[in-house]
């Protein structure tokens, strides 16, 4: 087993056109995800999905038991893929992800999924304080508009701004391309 996990974190229905609260790029960026998926797999390296679920059905979207709340069906989980269940924007509190990754050797983490201005960064942030070489695939990622003190600022401007402050610090940032051309996955 490979000392590098691909974690795939929030591609769920809810963020996809027709759901709760759909996210900018969503389709190319799970395209893309789908694709680092079936590269990790084929080169032995351990694939971990990430699924939110909010605690409660008073929650503007990942209601319990809805299949807003499910995996997406472009990224589904392989037989034996664990998947982390969260309640919290961080994919390592009040979960087993850490234990997970650190009972499979993991070194290296690659990210990717949803939203890159919250869950995303979260993960990324973690993951770096725990130690992890972490990688960011940024065009596997996808974000929303936000609104701040009465501005707006357009989905594409988040995503930028947020993998920017994490590429600064936190990660290296690639596009899916990039990842698979330098031989980090098996072509």
């Amino acid at each position: 087993m490979s000392s590098t996990a691909l974690i795939v974190i929030d591609i769920q229905n809810d963020y996809f056109p027709g759901g709760d609260w759909p996210l900018s790029g969503v389709e190319p960026a799970a395209a893309n995800a789908a694709r680092l998926i079936g590269k990790a797999r084929g080169a032995g390296d351990l694939v971990v999905h990430v699924r939110h679920e909010f605690p409660t059905d008073a929650a503007p979207f990942f209601r319990p038991g809805t299949a807003g709340a499910a995996i997406h069906e472009s990224v589904a989980p392989a037989p034996g893929e664990h998947v982390v269940l969260k309640q919290q924007i961080n994919s390592y509190r009040d979960t087993d992800l850490k234990a997970h990754l650190d009972a499979h050797g993991v070194d290296s983490v690659v990210i990717c999924g949803n939203m890159s201005h919250m869950c995303v960064d979260a993960a990324t942030r973690a993951s770096a304080d725990f130690g992890y070489d972490v990688t960011v695939i940024h065009d596997a990622c996808a974000s929303r508009p936000l609104e701040f003190g009465g501005t707006t600022v357009p989905a594409e401007h988040a995503h930028a701004a947020f993998l920017s402050a994490l590429g600064f610090a936190y990660a290296r940032m690639m596009s899916t391309e990039e990842y698979v051309a330098a031989g980090h996955v098996a072509a």
